[in-house]
């Protein structure tokens, strides 16, 4: 399975939205250098209120290009890095990855994928509606989370948009993504 990077973004401070970059460079175990989300705890605010210990299990978040496609047709105004992604991708269900899959990004990067990211309060602040509009449910009734999914750094390199995105799967029995 392959995919391709259509935008890469980050933030130096802890805004919602990233700005769009030529590059970015990933860092092994802390993410993507410069962001405000890099380190090996928590970076994130509400998390590190709880346990600012806490491995950093969201180095660096992805989301599917396609995801953005479904929110425009559905009338909000929303683009590469406006979610707060650093990695927007197009051809992978990132949401039906399991949980410790491998993302090979460009010549050497690698992430691992270690969960959802839960959908917040601030995407309304963003655009009215919009959290509502990332939350769906399946035939059984659970919920589904479409904001992406959240990684850490194992190898570093550099990452640019349209870098190739190789999948590997991790061994069997695989674990569905949860929240983090």
């Amino acid at each position: 399975m392959e995919g391709i990077v259509t935008a890469v973004s980050t933030s130096t401070t802890h805004t919602f939205s990233k700005s769009n970059q030529n590059s970015i460079r990933l860092i092994a175990g802390l993410g993507v250098e410069g962001d405000a989300h890099s380190g090996k705890t928590v970076k994130h605010r509400s998390r590190v209120k709880k346990d600012p210990t806490q491995p950093n299990l969201r180095q660096v978040h992805l989301i599917h290009s396609e995801l953005h496609d479904e929110l425009n047709n559905a009338g909000f105004d929303v683009s590469a890095g406006q979610m707060g992604e650093n990695i927007t991708t197009f051809g992978i269900d990132l949401l039906g990855l399991p949980t410790d899959t491998l993302l090979h990004l460009g010549d050497t990067a690698v992430v691992k994928v270690t969960g959802l990211r839960n959908p917040c309060a601030q995407l309304n602040r963003f655009r009215s509606g919009l959290m509502n509009a990332v939350l769906d449910y399946d035939e059984e009734g659970n919920l589904i989370r479409k904001a992406g999914i959240m990684s850490i750094v194992t190898i570093g390199g550099e990452v640019k948009t349209g870098d190739t995105i190789r999948v590997e799967l991790p061994p069997q029995p695989y674990r569905s993504l949860d929240r983090v």
